[in-house]
């Protein structure tokens, strides 16, 4: 019997599927589309099997069938729906590194049995978590897979899963492979059918000649019921799991052919950049060289692109063998076109239904009724719809970047010329041709023809604005910029201008504030640079933080002493008996951040004494701190100790975030540019949000003081947000003073574009991460939709989102912990950034300076290392060692080396044994990387339960070199401390993180949580220049969003050990009114229960 299939979908056990994703609703939705047979999905979860089990019964040859007791009733028969079938299945994503690539591959699994599948996820349940998810994320090699499931069961069906799309596949741009082989290897030849995934179709695999002994299946991946049958495929065989697999193996005798979705709908058909508004056919791209002409990156290549760089034919060229497929439009989608209303409404809901029970399945009305019975049911524009569907005369902007296609069945105000009439003269025009062949060339949408092509060649590489500033002539150049504006890009052209006016690029350094921020940037000029410089020149531009260039400095210039830099959290380890020794650090770091020495009378009283002592134990000791670096930098440029040819560097100075300068940075860079050709700073004074650090906006008039004659330019036009959310935050930081003036932002999307400000206010810390998660489920269409590419998309207001999208930003790295507990609870996955308290707590700080005196042979952090409560030989066992080491720090290292023990007390001889032992088998694992030194040093201590190693080990995951993680660590601000969230890495993730750490970065949406007093603004920061900085950290927080903004605020929250009433912000008050919606937070109803067994 001929028969339709849909072998791969998902169970509501799935994150972001449809609650409705059970038997009885898949069953249902089955009939309704007219698919015989459908995959169950997720296997691999436990409880989802238990419902199986429950629900359905053996039909007999590895297939299964609906009890009739859970049976739906649709209120009629369906005319022409067979009995559905399930066959076992599951879809499994494999991450993992080879031949020095990460590797993010899909894999969809079918076997004959339950007790097959439970044997198969006992194996995987040893590898990873497979009950978080219905799709489990697991670090395996696909041969590894593949040889675990042959061995577990030799009948099952292996099918590498949407083999384009560009994130999670097997031949997929980004991480996946150029031949199946280098996949597989040698089990490559038990690899029978390739999924062809909606981005896709077989004509574009019919290219690679490597793909021809294959048979190309396509599934509807669906994450919803209503979804099933968007592909599918069309057998002729028993109904019985070995008939699907004979089916499967080539020959395929058996196996008919295919559904489609219309490939250029899929997400990732073309190239582009969402964000920038640039969708590219493959050509174009390479016209461009890869690289985006709004933001200067490289555009995200789609599926056509990646079939042409591996394709061995051309389009068109079809091999022996090929099946036979077929295009189509979902019906519900085809209603609503006709109709001129959204697919969901009640409106396209009746008509559907009275279709399927008048004509049949879906799929038979889309394919073989004839027109006029359809126009008998839905009217004549259904009618002419599905003929335009069945002749394939649409218009179809191709999704690119993430974007689903538009396909447009009826252009602007045709449907009026269909109506009445004008209708039935079209379809005798047209007749019953069933024309289900697709022509080779579909009607080109404007945008196709040429309107994005015009957008990107119109859009100079810059505006006016920028223009002026990288290319004026000043010897001085102060660039303000709003957010949004281009900054980082305008600075990398003054560079490119710099070099093109014949300037040495060794002579050119940029600076700014961050490592991750300074990779980012030095991976962008690099790119902009090389086609038109060489690598060479390009290399040669220096780049990096104050720190890093400094330290440089400091170790070119012979004057330099030197000395052991370590972190501040170590320095706290240093002065165990020192109250509220953070608090001394961080007004230490702020006074040599304001250029004060300790005997300077404008050093507070409180911290004289202190600051002396600190600077003293630094000195003895032989040791940096982080700000040191640029004291003593300063010292040298200011005593004229730097040799010139290393001053030569910094000709030609540029300074990003320039208003992020401390006092001592703003000195420095004054000393850089005396012997200096050009200065050319840019920054935000509206977005100066490091006031506890000695930053402060006034740095922009000490420069205007300084530097008269500097020529000044502003930008205005914000690429970034919508105009709704640069209305809102100029509203709210106009509250603030602006000393030298403030320019208004201007939109560059148009005036209509984007949502209301939204905001929830909820009834406790815990609501309102619930609400959070709710908000993130909605935003990615956790209930309605989700794409076939392993990457979670919904729908808002016209716009689509992924995980990768999402950012959750907040006042205090505290406020992340019951946000990362909801989203376990729901198995989201997320990584979290700006977590600088960590290393101030005990384990993690001990932890830290062990790992630095195995990374560093240095005396002083040798000592610290004994003197942790794991090595301590005792206080006058620690004085004696402290004498030797500063008596005679040769015989100290002999010691320690276990080369000279005479020279220590015999009472101290043992515990350095245990301390040497201990060193030479942890030297040992950090060779492995520092995972594998954490996970023995926390097994060692009995930290296994202890939740902050946990987070340890997140952000060790995240940079497995020693002296890298260190890096991060002594040098890091709030953007470098990343770590992975609890549920281990995924393809994409939400960010939670400080609005500190979000500086520089934009997202598609960013919930913004804690808006109270005593959060937002921060308890304590009450004078007018702490609420304008708090002020200051609001407006970054809002427009870090490219489209929507949802706001939070709980109305009890826990702080300092107990739960106490909180008061929404007083910045709410500052938004306008018009721009901001409130909704109230609705209770969820309870989840059913899982039955359990007695």
């Amino acid at each position: 019997m001929k028969y339709w299939a849909d072998l791969h979908i998902h169970s509501r056990y799935s994150i972001a599927t449809s609650k409705d994703c059970c038997p009885e609703h898949l069953e249902l939705w089955a009939r309704r589309k007219g698919l015989t047979v459908i995959g169950t999905g997720d296997f691999t979860h436990p409880v989802w099997r238990e419902e199986i089990r429950e629900k359905l019964m053996p039909a007999g040859d590895g297939l299964w069938r609906l009890k009739p007791e859970y049976r739906m009733e649709t209120g009629a028969e369906i005319p022409g729906a067979h009995e559905v079938r399930f066959i076992i299945s599951g879809e499994i994503s494999l991450i993992y590194k080879k031949n020095g690539r990460t590797r993010k591959i899909h894999h969809l699994l079918l076997l004959p049995g339950l007790e097959e599948a439970e044997r198969l996820a006992g194996r995987l349940e040893k590898i990873g978590n497979i009950a978080a998810d219905g799709r489990p994320i697991l670090g395996l090699d696909s041969r590894a897979l593949l040889e675990m499931t042959l061995e577990t069961c030799a009948e099952a069906i292996f099918i590498p899963a949407h083999i384009w799309t560009p994130h999670f596949s097997l031949f997929g741009a980004n991480s996946g492979f150029d031949t199946i082989e280098e996949c597989f290897e040698d089990l490559t030849p038990e690899i029978t059918a390739l999924e062809t995934g909606l981005s896709s179709d077989p004509a574009m695999n019919w290219q690679l000649s490597a793909l021809d002994r294959f048979l190309l299946v396509s599934n509807s991946d669906a994450h919803s019921p209503a979804n099933l049958g968007r592909e599918a495929n069309l057998f002729a065989t028993d109904l019985s799991y070995p008939a699907i697999r004979k089916a499967l193996t080539p020959p395929g005798e058996g196996f008919l052919g295919t559904l489609e979705f219309f490939p250029e709908e899929g997400k990732y058909h073309w190239d582009g950049h969402r964000a920038c508004g640039i969708r590219w056919a493959p050509a174009q791209t390479r016209e461009h060289q890869g690289k985006c002409p709004v933001c200067g990156r490289k555009v995200t290549t789609g599926v056509l692109h990646r079939v042409e760089v591996l394709a061995d034919r051309a389009p068109g060229e079809k091999p022996a063998g090929a099946r036979r497929y077929e295009r189509l439009v979902p019906l519900a989608q085809v209603i609503a076109a006709a109709e001129g209303v959204g697919v969901k409404t009640k409106k396209v809901e009746n008509i559907y239904w009275k279709l399927v029970q008048n004509c049949g399945p879906e799929l038979v009305i889309l394919r073989e009724t004839p027109l006029d019975e359809i126009l008998k049911s839905a009217g004549p524009l259904t009618a002419e719809g599905i003929r335009r569907v069945r002749r394939g005369l649409l218009e179809i902007n191709p999704g690119f970047d993430g974007e689903y296609g538009q396909v447009r069945i009826f252009q602007e105000g045709e449907r009026q010329a269909y109506l009445g009439q004008a209708a039935l003269f079209a379809l005798e025009a047209g007749g019953e041709e069933d024309c289900r062949s697709v022509p080779d060339q579909l009607v080109l949408s404007a945008a196709q023809k040429g309107e994005e092509q015009e957008r990107a060649a119109g859009l100079p590489c810059l505006n006016p604005e920028q223009k002026s500033a990288v290319t004026a002539g000043a010897p001085q150049i102060l660039v303000v910029a709003g957010p949004g504006t281009g900054k980082t890009r305008t600075l990398l052209h003054r560079v490119e201008f710099l070099l093109g006016r014949g300037a040495d690029p060794a002579e050119i350094t940029c600076v700014t504030f961050t490592r991750k921020a300074a990779a980012e940037m030095r991976e962008r000029l690099e790119r902009l640079l090389t086609p038109v410089f060489g690598a060479q020149k390009a290399h040669a531009v220096r780049v990096g933080t104050f720190h890093q260039l400094c330290l440089d400095l400091l170790r070119k210039s012979p004057a330099w002493t030197g000395g052991t830099l370590v972190s501040e959290y170590e320095l706290a380890g240093f002065f165990p008996g020192e109250n509220g020794i953070r608090r001394a650090l961080l007004a230490v770091s702020r006074l040599k951040n304001s250029n004060l020495l300790p005997d300077d009378p404008e050093v507070p009283e409180e911290w004289r004494d202190f600051y002396r002592r600190y600077q003293e134990f630094l000195r003895e000791e032989d040791l940096l701190d982080y700000d040191e670096i640029l004291v003593e930098a300063v010292r040298l440029l200011r005593e004229g100790l730097v040799p010139p040819e290393v001053q030569a560097g910094y000709c030609h100075l540029l300074v990003d975030e320039f208003q992020d300068v401390t006092p001592l940075q703003y000195r420095l860079i004054k000393l850089l540019a005396e012997t200096g050709a050009t200065l050319f700073v840019i920054g935000d004074p509206d977005q100066s949000i490091y006031g506890f650090r000695g930053a402060d906006a006034t740095v922009f008039a000490d420069f205007r003081r300084d530097y008269p004659a500097a020529a000044e330019i502003r930008l205005r036009l914000n690429y970034r947000s919508t105009p709704v959310i640069i209305s809102a935050a100029q509203h709210l930081i106009s509250r603030n003073p602006a000393p030298g003036g403030r320019a208004l932002l201007e939109p560059a999307r148009p005036a209509a574009e984007g949502p209301l400000i939204t905001y929830l206010p909820a009834s406790g810390e815990t609501a309102e991460s619930i609400a959070v998660v709710r908000e993130i489920i909605r935003l990615v269409g956790g209930t309605d939709l989700l794409s076939a590419h392993g990457s979670f998309r919904g729908d808002k207001e016209g716009g689509s989102y992924s995980f990768g999208d999402l950012a959750v930003l907040f006042r205090t790295g505290r406020q992340a912990e019951a946000l990362e507990k909801a989203l376990c609870k729901e198995g989201l996955p997320y990584k979290v950034a700006g977590e600088k308290d960590l290393f101030y707590l005990p384990r993690v700080r001990e932890t830290v300076t062990f790992l630095h005196s195995l990374v560093e042979e240095e005396d002083r952090l040798h000592l610290a290392a004994l003197g942790l409560p794991c090595f301590f030989p005792g206080q006058k066992a620690m004085d004696k060692l402290e004498a030797l080491r500063r008596q005679d720090p040769r015989a100290f290292r002999a010691a320690l080396a276990l080369e000279n023990q005479e020279v220590l007390p015999p009472e101290v001889r043992g515990k350095i044994n245990s301390y040497h032992a201990c060193r030479k088998r942890f030297q040992a694992l950090l060779a492995e990387g520092v995972p594998a030194f954490l996970g023995e040093w926390i097994k060692d201590r009995g930290w296994e339960e202890a939740e902050e190693m946990e987070r340890l080990r997140g952000m060790a995951a995240l940079s497995t070199d020693p002296a890298d993680f260190l890096a991060r660590i002594i040098h890091g601000k709030e953007q470098d401390l990343e770590r992975e969230g609890k549920r281990g890495p995924a393809p994409e993730y939400i960010w939670l993180m400080t609005i500190h750490a979000a500086k520089g970065l934009e997202f598609p949406v960013v919930l913004i949580t804690g808006l109270e007093e005593g959060l937002l603004p921060l308890a304590g920061e009450e004078s007018p220049e702490e609420i304008e900085e708090e002020r200051r950290l609001f407006y970054v927080g809002l427009t870090r969003a490219q489209r929507e903004v949802i706001l939070f605020s709980a109305g009890r929250r826990r702080r300092f050990g107990s739960t106490a009433p909180a008061l929404p912000s007083r910045f709410l008050q500052e938004l306008p009114e018009e721009k901001l919606q409130r909704r109230i937070i609705k209770k969820k109803p309870p989840k059913p229960v899982q039955p359990g067994l007695f």
